[in-house]
């Protein structure tokens, strides 16, 4: 039951922390977040405290929210999901040539970086 509870514990600090971090990237407030959602002023206030999680439903709409999948919540290694998915949609409209030209210019980006 220990054991459960610190699991319970440790997805309540993901959750949070991963909400905060993205609603942060976006710039915009708790306050802000809530009210579209349709929820009261101090709801995602409550969520990034640890004082509740969100139902189902509401954590779609937070997905949505933030133009992330729910895949792309729970992954925290992505750390621009909303871009990284806006630009692998409009990958996937190009032909294989232009796609070899997509990847030719990240190499050269990422050499330079390191």
């Amino acid at each position: 039951m220990n054991l459960q509870f610190l699991e319970y514990a440790e997805y309540l600090d993901f959750f949070s922390a991963r909400i905060s971090k993205l609603r942060t990237a976006k710039k915009i407030s708790a306050r802000e977040m809530s009210l579209s959602l349709s929820q009261s002023k101090g709801y995602i206030t409550a969520i990034e405290r640890k004082q509740s999680l969100p139902s189902m439903f509401v954590f779609l709409k937070i997905c949505d929210y933030l133009d992330i999948s729910p895949r792309d919540f729970f992954d925290d290694e992505v750390e621009y999901p909303e871009t990284l998915g806006k630009l692998i949609a409009n990958l996937q409209t190009l032909n294989r040539q232009e796609l070899e030209s997509v990847v030719g210019i990240v190499d050269v980006i990422v050499r330079q970086k390191g």
